[in-house]
C-alpha cells in the first residue's frame, strides 16, 4: 500500500501536471493558429500583388486600344507607317501600339495569316491591313523569325515588370543579386532579338555578350549594396538597399544593351533609301551603327526613371486616401502602368528609322546616285528597339 504522504503528493501532483498539459495544448493551439493566419496574410497579399499587377498590363493594354480605336486610318503603305515618325507624338502612338500587350494573345498561326493579309493587301481595308502588320511586325521584328513572347517588346510589360518590382522590393543583396539577374538576363535577350537584324552575330559572340552584360549588371548591383551595408548600420543600410535598385538598374540596363549590342559597332548596319531599300548592298555603315547603338542605350537608360520616380511621388501624393494593406498592391499597379507607358515613350525619343545626311556617313556613301540618276542627300538605317 502507498504511505499516506505519497498518496497525498501525488495528488497534488496530478492537477499541475493536467494545468501545465492544458497550458501546453493552449499554447500550440495559439501558435497553430497564429501561423495559420499569417500564411492566410501572407497568401492574401500574394494575390493582391498579382491582381494588382494584372490590372497594371490591363491598363496598359486599355490605353494602346484606345490611341487604335481613336487613330486616323491613312491609306496602307507596305513600306510606311501608320504614323508619323516626324513627330514624337506619332513615334509614341506606333510604340504604345507595339508595346501592347494584348499581342502576346495572337498565336503563331494567326500571325501567319496576318503575313499572308499583307502579301494580299488588295483584298482587305487599311484598317485591317495596319493591324495585320502591328502583329506580323511584334512577332517577327526582322521579318522572317517568330521570337519568343518574353523577349517581345509587346511581352516587356507582362514578363518584366514583375521582375521591376521584385528588386525594388529587395531589402537584401542576396534578393538584389537574384532579381537583377533575372531583369538583366532578360533585357540581354530582349535586346539581342530586337537588334538590327541585319548584324550577324555568332552563338559565340551572343554568349560572350550576355555574360559580359549580366556579369558587370550583377557587379554594379553587388558593388552598390555592399558598399552601403558597410558604410552604414544594419537597420539604415535596409532602409536605403531599396534605392540601390535605381542606380544599378540604370548603370546595368545601360551597360547591358551596349554590350549586347556592341558586335553592330564592328560590323556595321546597312543604310537604306525613303523606301527601305538597301542603297549599297553587302556593304554597311560604322557611323550608322555607332548612332544606332548609343541612341538604344540611352532610351534604356531613360526608361529607369518613370518607372523609379514617379510611383514614389504618386503614392506620397495619395498615401493619405490610401489603406495600409493596399500600399503595397497600389505601388505594384503604379510600377507596372508607368513602366508599360515609360518604355515606348523613352524609345520614341529617337526614331526607329533614323536619318544620316549624306556628309556624315562614310565615303563609298556619299556619291551613290539613286533610281533617277539623283544623288542621294538622306540615308536612313533601322537602329533597333
Amino acid at each position: 500500500m502507498l504511505r499516506p504522504q505519497l498518496l497525498t503528493s501525488t495528488r497534488r501532483l496530478v492537477p499541475a501536471l493536467r494545468q501545465k498539459a492544458s497550458i501546453a495544448i493552449e499554447g500550440h493551439q495559439a501558435q497553430v493558429v497564429s501561423s495559420t493566419t499569417e500564411s492566410a496574410s501572407s497568401t492574401q497579399r500574394v494575390i493582391h500583388n498579382l491582381l494588382a499587377a494584372a490590372a497594371g498590363v490591363v491598363t496598359v493594354s486599355g490605353f494602346a486600344a484606345v490611341i487604335e480605336c481613336t487613330s486616323e486610318v491613312p491609306k496602307y503603305d507596305p513600306n510606311g507607317q501608320r504614323f508619323s515618325q516626324d513627330t514624337f507624338r506619332g513615334r509614341f502612338a506606333r510604340m504604345v501600339l507595339a508595346c501592347d500587350p494584348r499581342l502576346l494573345l495572337y498565336t503563331d498561326n494567326y500571325v501567319h495569316q496576318c503575313q499572308y493579309m499583307l502579301s494580299n493587301a488588295r483584298l482587305y481595308d487599311d484598317r485591317a491591313l495596319w493591324e495585320a502588320k502591328r502583329i506580323f511586325e511584334a512577332a517577327c521584328p526582322d521579318g522572317e523569325n517568330i521570337i519568343p513572347r518574353p523577349f517581345r517588346m509587346s511581352g516587356y510589360v507582362p514578363y518584366n515588370g514583375p521582375v521591376s518590382v521584385a528588386m525594388i522590393s529587395s531589402q537584401s543583396t542576396m534578393p538584389l543579386l537574384f532579381w537583377s539577374w533575372v531583369n538583366q538576363s532578360q533585357n540581354a535577350l530582349v535586346n539581342y532579338y530586337n537588334r538590327n537584324a541585319s548584324s550577324e552575330m555568332t552563338n559565340e559572340t551572343l554568349a560572350k555578350s550576355y555574360a559580359a552584360a549580366v556579369g558587370s549588371a550583377l557587379l554594379v548591383a553587388f558593388g552598390l549594396a555592399t558598399a552601403i551595408q558597410r558604410r552604414f548600420s544594419p537597420q539604415r543600410a535596409k532602409q536605403l538597399l531599396q534605392w540601390v535598385a535605381f542606380p544599378s538598374a540604370i548603370g546595368a540596363s545601360s551597360l547591358n544593351c551596349y554590350i549586347v549590342r556592341s558586335p553592330e559597332l564592328e560590323t556595321g548596319i546597312p543604310l537604306l533609301d525613303a523606301q527601305g531599300n538597301d542603297v549599297l548592298p553587302g556593304t554597311t555603315s560604322m557611323e550608322a551603327a555607332r548612332r544606332g547603338v548609343y541612341a538604344t542605350t540611352a532610351s534604356r537608360a531613360m526608361l529607369q526613371a518613370p518607372v523609379y520616380f514617379l510611383p514614389p511621388m504618386i503614392m506620397a501624393l495619395g498615401r493619405k486616401f490610401i489603406p495600409t494593406k493596399m500600399v503595397v498592391p497600389m505601388t505594384t499597379y503604379l510600377l507596372l502602368t508607368c513602366f508599360g507607358i515609360g518604355l515606348p515613350a523613352t524609345v520614341a525619343i529617337f526614331p526607329v528609322m533614323s536619318r544620316l545626311r549624306a556628309d556624315q556617313v562614310e565615303e563609298r556613301f556619299q556619291h551613290l546616285r539613286d533610281a533617277q540618276g539623283k544623288p542621294y542627300e538622306t540615308f536612313y538605317y533601322n537602329k533597333g528597339l
